[in-house]
């Protein structure tokens, strides 16, 4: 099941969307979602080999050089990690609203570190520093600074995306459950 997952994580990879008041390679899809079910459904062991399958996977077809995939594993890593540990413990719905969103807040907190001394810095091997962030300002006028792309923009991107995987995990995961579990 953890196969079938990472490669269902590895198509929804591919099914982007823009996300408002960014630049147009700041882009969100749900290839999250099979990780975090693997995380609810087998633990949070299952949903990191998701990520991690689902990344190496996307180095095959990157155009960022492997920074986007180190970033989407980071962020998805945290997630599905945080939350399945959490929803491990006791398996309610309740538990389960509870993780996806104490998971959001860990994967934007992780996502403003990584940024800020990760991956805004090899970044910078394809972009300056300063046209990053005016790319960026072009969207925010208030970003001036890389602290400012954190806070502004990878935080709240990376909070906004786990409440949106998490919502849609909330209304699938009970149907998919018996399936997964061979019920």
């Amino acid at each position: 099941m953890t196969a079938l997952l990472s490669a269902m994580a590895y198509v929804l990879a591919f099914v982007e969307f823009p996300v408002p008041l960014s630049p147009s390679f700041a882009r969100m899809d749900l290839s999250d979602f099979p990780a975090l079910i693997g995380a609810f459904a087998f633990g949070p062991l299952s949903g990191l080999l998701i990520e991690l399958v689902k990344n190496t996977l996307q180095l095959m077809t990157t155009s960022t050089g492997g920074i986007g995939e180190i970033a989407n594993f980071l962020m998805g890593a945290s997630y599905v990690v945080a939350a399945g540990a959490i929803y491990k413990r006791h398996k309610t719905k309740k538990t389960a609203w509870i993780a996806c969103v104490t998971a959001s807040f860990v994967m934007g907190i992780a996502a403003a570190l990584a940024n800020y001394f990760i991956l805004l810095p090899l970044f910078e091997a394809f972009m300056p520093l300063d046209q990053l962030i005016a790319s960026f300002g072009t969207f925010l006028p208030f970003i001036h600074t890389k602290l400012d792309i954190v806070l502004f923009n990878a935080f709240p991107f990376n909070l906004l995306k786990g409440l949106v995987i998490g919502g849609v995990t909330m209304l699938m995961y009970k149907r998919l459950a018996p399936i997964l579990k061979g019920r």
